[in-house]
């Protein structure tokens, strides 16, 4: 007899797109009009970029071009950790991260969420970051599919892995 159905809820994102967009807005915030004599930059160091800019206001901006980019390319900005703006010396700095993985307290909702508003007979386990949702009917795990996409968990979701 086959297994029950399964798939995989898990938050990733494609590092290539980032780069991408990362690229995009370095190169746009070189040649655009209104951020030329600003100091403004954005430098990425390893997973983590920083903007840099001579004023708070365009340090913000330069945050905006960035997220359009990665909205553009795709990137739910729900992986997107950006901290407030900090003065640093003369200069205005804002770090942000991408974020993968879904965390603990997090993973926990969302199986709570499935206990208690979804089909009969589906159970979800956490596995490290992920979560793998089963039950007896595909019908089931369709149902859960649609439940989640309502909800807002503060994550980025993606099913992957349905089988």
């Amino acid at each position: 007899m086959a297994a029950n159905p399964s798939f995989d809820i898990v938050s990733k994102v494609d590092r290539q797109e980032v780069d991408n967009a990362f690229n995009q807005a370095e190169k746009e915030l070189g040649t655009r009009f209104d951020f030329r004599g600003t100091g403004t930059s954005v430098a990425k160091s390893g997973e983590a970029f920083t903007i840099t800019s001579e004023t708070e206001e365009r340090a913000v901006a330069a945050l905006e071009v960035f997220k359009e980019k990665l909205v553009k390319r795709s990137i739910s900005l729900k992986s997107l950790d950006a901290g407030e703006p900090r003065q640093s010396g003369k200069t205005f700095k804002i770090d942000l991260k991408v974020v993968e993985g879904i965390e603990t307290e997090k993973a926990k909702a969302i199986s709570k969420k499935i206990r208690d508003e979804g089909p009969k007979g589906v159970q979800a386990q956490i596995q490290g970051d992920s979560l793998r949702v089963s039950g007896k009917k595909r019908d089931d795990l369709q149902a859960v599919i649609a439940l989640l996409k309502q909800e807002d968990f503060g994550v980025a979701l993606q099913f992957d892995n349905y089988r």
